[in-house]
């Protein structure tokens, strides 16, 4: 295989196709944010056919040394020519240059109406007192003229109001009496109310609500959606909605016919190793929403009604067009008629006007969500949560779903977000999902991300980020590449945390990362420096950078979330007993014999008796366990502490087994107890467990003057 030597002398090695790549192609691919090696033994390089479609999604042909001079040659010319990048973001309290011509007039005009004139000199800053918000930047220079969005953020993320606990659930898991075959928003309200007025939690973290891509069967991934913007109505409860009140007679025998036979469901999914059927839930649902639309609207609730479609704007109505759409032709709009795949399609209006109906019915679906999810994070503050909801955002979307379809012009085409090759996984990682354009974002001014942001975080007390690594860079897989022949694209990571701070702020919304996995050197301080706070999982704390030792409590970082586990990891009981061994063993999952990863695992948990014991949280008759592990984890400085939900009842499976699909249940599984029974949310309240862990975790009382030293744990 050809090789060359880099400036350092060692050798470098095409991972993905030989040979190494043009200089000038290399030159192209960093002009436009390309890295064209990743980490590995020695630096992997990135081939050029990855270059070339890597490029080519970013609008930039790339195919012969003849294209690739003439596009450096442009982009070169069109850097120079500029008088203004396409978007400014910078943070209040710092003075910021601009790199201007010294003759240029700029004129700063607010979001407010008003506006700044900036002195003309040799060098142009902009002032460290603009207000914060999203403005317009304007530049006059020798004829020329020019405009940028300029977005003020905040120097910090906002902070939590102290140290707390609380509940990590995926919501569809938590069902209740009352749900319709998987929880719901009214359940999530009460599981909110229980947890903080009953316990004393400070949150509860679910799982993304995301609008999920029709048809069936449904992709039962949260992580996969259809929109990010728009919640699932699945999720409602149809006894909250207001017009359920005023059904009339028929109406309200129908939607008590359709309650009879979720009830029915329900008890199906309660039953021993009972699944969460989606469709079979989003069908009936969908019949009893379909009913209360039909119900007048007072006055009042019409002007609600209106205020909210006035505020969600065009993403609200490509959205509603695009589930019309997608009821009549299929949800894969690659497939639609040509001049409907497209927004601005030649046939789209006029489709419009002849779906209005179901587009007015989606359009009401999401004002119903919208107010379900408030009403929900009302419970949770009224419950005394000094943080109440944490909701989670995915890092992307499906391909043939209602964002890419409204948002394709500042998504990447024949792109897909994955990870490269590295320890854990030699052939790397697919996510199937579109990333955004750096290049369209700055030039959209960032508002299709800033609206995202702002959506997700009106109802939150605090949001997560998966994989928070990709507002920094995100690793790209062309259309039929494996997913070992990708490359990194960076991303303006002042201006995505800028803006990310923006709307934390103007939410007083708090924002956590979910830093697990590779994580690029600088990263992790970088969003610490700004107040972001990241995951630490338990098991994963130790210090790799020396013996590899169980890292001591006052070592682990304070800006964090600590857990014992995630949604795509073994349950604590299933570490505890070794049972997820024996999971991946029966499904093939494991890389090494079955007595290797068995000896590994049972180390693992010796080097934690012995951690516990010596730090006196563990007796050496008292066996090891999860509130053991709970109080450990209370003896750090993480400002949150997340309870696995399941782990009140011993529950041993996963919500989600990583490289399954059919072989296991994914997203499927209410909550259920050591025995695999189903444990509904009332059950839940009366366990045990829960109160023990509520008073292991509780935050020390506030001392008096004094008054004798607390118990730390």
């Amino acid at each position: 295989m050809a090789a060359y030597h880099d400036s350092d002398g060692a050798e470098q090695v095409p991972a993905q196709d030989a040979p190494p790549p043009p200089a000038e192609l290399v030159a192209l691919a960093q002009a436009y944010g390309v890295d064209t090696r990743y980490p590995g033994p020695g630096g992997q390089l990135v081939g050029a056919r990855t270059l070339v479609a890597v490029l080519t999604a970013l609008g930039v042909a790339a195919g012969t040394p003849e294209e690739v001079r003439g596009a450096l040659e442009r982009h070169r010319a069109e850097q120079q020519a500029r008088l203004l990048p396409p978007c400014v973001v910078v943070r209040q309290g710092r003075r910021t240059a601009l790199d201007v011509p010294a003759d240029a007039r700029l004129r700063v005009e607010l979001e407010d109406g008003g506006s700044w004139e900036l002195p003309r000199g040799h060098s142009h800053w902009l002032p460290a007192d603009l207000p914060l918000g999203r403005h317009r930047l304007r530049a006059e220079s020798n004829g020329r003229a020019a405009e940028a969005a300029l977005v003020v953020a905040p120097e910090r993320f906002p902070r939590l109001p102290g140290r707390s606990w609380g509940f990590l659930a995926q919501l569809y898991s938590v069902l209740s009496d009352r749900s319709w075959g998987m929880g719901d928003l009214g359940d999530l309200a009460e599981l909110a109310r229980w947890a903080g007025a009953g316990l004393g939690a400070g949150f509860v973290q679910i799982n993304p609500l995301h609008q999920g891509l029709p048809g069936t069967p449904s992709d039962p991934s949260p992580y996969r959606p259809s929109s990010r913007r728009f919640a699932d109505p699945v999720h409602l409860r149809i006894e909250a909605v207001p017009e359920y009140a005023y059904l009339d007679a028929e109406q309200r025998a129908r939607t008590e016919e359709l309650a009879q036979r979720a009830a029915r469901l329900r008890d199906e999914v309660l039953a021993h190793d009972g699944l969460i059927d989606r469709d079979a839930v989003r069908t009936l649902k969908r019949e009893a929403l379909e009913l209360l639309h039909e119900v007048p609207r007072g006055p009042g609730r019409q002007a609600a009604y209106e205020a909210f479609r006035r505020r969600e704007g065009e993403w609200l109505r490509r959205h509603a067009l695009w589930s019309a759409l997608a009821e009549v032709h299929g949800s894969d709009w690659h497939h639609w008629p040509k001049g409907l795949r497209h927004p601005d399609g030649s046939h789209v209006e006029q489709a419009g006007k002849e779906l209005q109906e179901r587009v007015e019915f989606h359009l009401w679906l999401a004002w119903q969500v919208d107010q379900q999810l408030a009403d929900a994070q009302r419970a949770a503050r009224e419950a005394g949560m000094p943080v109440g909801l944490i909701h989670d955002l995915a890092v992307g979307v499906h391909p043939d779903g209602a964002d890419a379809w409204a948002l394709q012009d500042v998504l990447a085409g024949g792109i897909s977000v994955g990870a490269p090759p590295d320890a854990f996984n030699a052939h790397g990682q697919d996510w199937g999902l579109p990333p955004w354009r750096p290049d369209a974002l700055a030039e959209a001014g960032y508002a299709p991300y800033a609206e995202l942001l702002r959506a997700a975080a009106r109802h939150a007390g605090a949001l997560r980020i998966d994989h928070v690594m990709g507002l920094f860079r995100l690793w790209w897989v062309p259309a039929g590449h494996p997913p070992t022949e990708g490359a990194y694209v960076r991303y303006d990571a002042e201006a995505m945390l800028g803006v990310l701070a923006l709307e934390a702020h103007r939410a007083g919304t708090a924002v956590i990362g979910e830093d697990l996995g590779t994580v690029e050197p600088g990263v992790r301080e970088e969003l610490a420096a700004r107040g972001v706070l990241g995951t630490s999982v338990l098991w994963f704390e130790r210090d790799w950078q020396g013996d590899g030792a169980i890292l001591p409590p006052d070592r682990w970082r304070p800006g964090c979330l600590a857990t014992l586990t995630t949604h795509d990891l073994p349950s604590t009981a299933a570490r505890l007993s070794g049972e997820h061994v024996e999971l991946r063993h029966r499904l093939g999952l494991l890389a090494r014999p079955l007595g290797e990863e068995q000896e590994e695992a049972a180390a693992e948990l010796a080097d934690w008796r012995a951690e516990l014991a010596a730090r006196g949280l563990l007796t050496a008759d008292e066996p090891l366990s999860a509130p053991v592990l709970y109080r450990f984890l209370r003896s750090t400085p993480a400002e949150l502490v997340g309870v696995w939900l399941p782990d009140l009842v011993g529950d041993p499976r996963p919500q989600n087994l990583p490289g399954t699909w059919d072989q296991y249940p994914n997203w499927r599984l209410p909550v259920a107890d050591g025995a695999g029974t189903p444990v509904t949310l009332d059950r839940l309240a009366d366990n045990p467990t829960a109160r023990l862990l509520a008073h292991l975790l509780a935050p020390p009382a506030p001392r008096g003057p004094g008054s004798p030293p607390t118990d730390h744990h």
